[in-house]
C-alpha cells in the first residue's frame, strides 16, 4: 500500500528561525514554538496567525497542548516554562525552573508535558529525573515529585499517556522509562536504541509508544499495563528507511499510522500494522516536529497533520487518496 499526502497549506507568516515544536489542537489551529523565541498559533484554514506571544531572549524548545485545545504549556532553553490561556490570549502560569535560589536542587527544564487532566505538567532535566509540577494558575510550577530514572543522562522527550496516568522519558543514551503517576514508580525500562531518544509519541488507547532515535530507527513498543501490574512486552517493530536522525513522531487518532521527520529532509508516513512506510515527502531543510490533527480521519481518507522544521513554516498536510 502507498498513500498520497498533499501539501494543503502553508502559513502565511514564517517564523525567522526553526521550528522544535508544533501541535494541532482540538479547534482546528495549530501551534508552533521556534528558535526565534516566539510561539504562534495559526488558523489552520487560512495559515493565519491569529495569536503570537512577544519572543523570548532564548530559543523555545518545547511545546504540550492540551487535549481540549484551551491551553499551551511550553518552555524556553533556560529553563523558563509558560502556560498560555488561548481563549483569553494570557500567560496564566510561569515558572522559572533553573531558580535555584527559590527551590533547593532546583533543575532546569527541557522538554515539558502538560497532563491531559490539566492538573500537572512534567518536565525533564539533565539528571534523569522528571519533575511534577503544579499546573494550578494560583501555584504553577510548584514542584509535587520527582520521578527517578536512576541514570545521569539528559532527558530529551517526556510525554504523559493519554489517559493521564503514565508518563514516559527518552534520554540522550536511547533509554526510555515509563511512570505510574500514582504510585510514582519507575514500571518499565527500554533500551531498545544505541543512541539519543529525541521523540515520543503514544497511541490514543495508550497500548503504544513510538520512540525516535538519532540511530535512524523508529521502534513500536507495547507498553500496556495488566491489572497485575506486568508491563507489556516491549519492542514490537522496527521501522527503518530513514537516512539520519529521526526528530519527530506522531500517531494518528485511529492509530493506524504514524509521521515521521528527520535530519534527512523527509517526512515518513508509516502504516504501523504492515510495519512499512506507505508515503515519503521530500522536505527543503530537517524536519523537527510532526503532529497529527486529532480529529479521526474522514473515511475512506487517512487524515491529515501538520509539520515544523528548519525553514520556520508550518506546513498542513492531507491525505490525497484512500487509507484502504
Amino acid at each position: 500500500m502507498s498513500l498520497a499526502f498533499v501539501n494543503a497549506l502553508e502559513c502565511k507568516e514564517p517564523h525567522s528561525d526553526e521550528i522544535w515544536a508544533v501541535a494541532w489542537t482540538a479547534n482546528n489551529t495549530a501551534v508552533s514554538a521556534s528558535a526565534d523565541g516566539t510561539v504562534k498559533q495559526w488558523d489552520s484554514t487560512s495559515g493565519q496567525v491569529t495569536m503570537s506571544r512577544p519572543p523570548h531572549n532564548l530559543a523555545i524548545v518545547s511545546l504540550s497542548v492540551s487535549p481540549d485545545g484551551k491551553f499551551a504549556l511550553y518552555n524556553g532553553l533556560d529553563g523558563t516554562t509558560w502556560l498560555w490561556d488561548l481563549q483569553s490570549d494570557t500567560i496564566v502560569g510561569r515558572h522559572e525552573s533553573y531558580d535555584r535560589s527559590a527551590v533547593q536542587g532546583a533543575e532546569p527544564s527541557w522538554s515539558v508535558s502538560l497532563n491531559p487532566n490539566g492538573t500537572t505538567y512534567a518536565g525533564t532535566s539533565s539528571s534523569g529525573n522528571v519533575n511534577i509540577y503544579s499546573a494550578n494558575p494560583d501555584s504553577f510550577g510548584t514542584r509535587q515529585a520527582v520521578l527517578t530514572s536512576g541514570r545521569s543522562r539528559h532527558g530529551m522527550d517526556c510525554v504523559h499517556s493519554p489517559d493521564g496516568t503514565r508518563v514516559a522519558l527518552s534520554n540522550e543514551a536511547g533509554q526510555v522509562f515509563i511512570f505510574d503517576l500514582e504510585s510514582q514508580a519507575l514500571t518499565s525500562t527500554y533500551s531498545s536504541h544505541a543512541m539519543c531518544v529525541r521523540s515520543l509519541a503514544w497511541s490514543s488507547d495508550g497500548q503504544l509508544l513510538l520512540t525516535a532515535s538519532d540511530d535512524k530507527r523508529l521502534i513500536l513498543h507495547d507498553v500496556r499495563s495488566t491489572p497485575s501490574g506486568k508491563p507489556g512486552s516491549g519492542a514490537v517493530a522496527t521501522l527503518t528507511g530513514h537516512s539520519s536522525w529521526v526528530l519527530s513522531t506522531s500517531i494518528s487518532p485511529d492509530g493506524r499510522l504514524a509521521a515521521s521527520g528527520s535530519a534527512d529532509k523527509t517526512i515518513k508516513v508509516w502504516d504501523l500494522s504492515a510495519r512499512a512506510a506507505v508515503s515519503t515527502i521530500q522536505e527543503s531543510g530537517e524536519v523537527w516536529s510532526v503532529a497529527w490533527s486529532p480529529k479521526p480521519p474522514a473515511p475512506g481518507t487517512a487524515g491529515a497533520f501538520v509539520t515544523g522544521g528548519q525553514d520556520g513554516h508550518v506546513r498542513w498536510w492531507r491525505s490525497a487518496g484512500t487509507g484502504a
